[in-house]
């Protein structure tokens, strides 16, 4: 069954459709949450409760955007709720001394994998590891990334650029064999 026929028959609130669609979504959900929350049960709950807002919300969806787009941003919207209610501690960034950074001065080695480059998100810590997901991995700018954290974009470029920093030296140090 299509995806936009499961679509409408969620909006009927049809429990069979609804069972469906999650199927069809649930494993590819969880992957996301998991990129911002690493704790399983806590992802596992963040992805249940972002499929409990889609399909209470399903009426707002326009088609626009494929539904597995809409969906992925409610979960990761869902994740930074989460993140946000654990009020994990962040970095404070003194925005009175920060500087324009260029976005573009970056290159790793060809090399490089796609899973050395999750890896290392993954070992950065916040803030820098949720900015770098939501640029990097998600394709959100910097006025996206301010509002869903709540900072500015200054703050949001700063936090970007120390992070790809960070990435440059471990990805680096992975291929001259030098260890992290």
């Amino acid at each position: 069954m299509s995806t936009t026929l499961l679509v409408e028959q969620c909006k009927e609130h049809n429990p069979k459709a609804q069972l469906a669609l999650y199927k069809q979504y649930c494993d590819g959900m969880f992957i996301v949450a998991q990129r911002y929350i690493k704790d399983i049960a806590q992802a596992e709950d963040a992805m249940q409760e972002a499929f409990i807002k889609a399909f209470s919300k399903l009426h707002q969806f326009k088609g626009d955007v494929t539904f597995g787009a809409w969906l992925k941003r409610i979960v990761i919207n869902t994740c930074l709720d989460a993140i946000k209610a654990r009020k994990m501690e962040t970095l404070s960034v003194n925005e009175e001394v920060l500087t324009l950074v260029d976005d573009d001065d970056w290159s790793v080695a060809d090399e490089v994998t796609v899973d050395e480059v999750h890896s290392a998100i993954d070992n950065l810590r916040d803030p820098y590891r949720v900015v770098v997901q939501l640029f990097l991995l998600e394709g959100y700018d910097h006025q996206e990334i301010s509002e869903i954290l709540g900072i500015s974009e200054s703050a949001s470029r700063t936090n970007l650029f120390r992070g790809k920093k960070q990435l440059q030296e471990q990805l680096k140090h992975l291929h001259y064999g030098t260890g992290y």
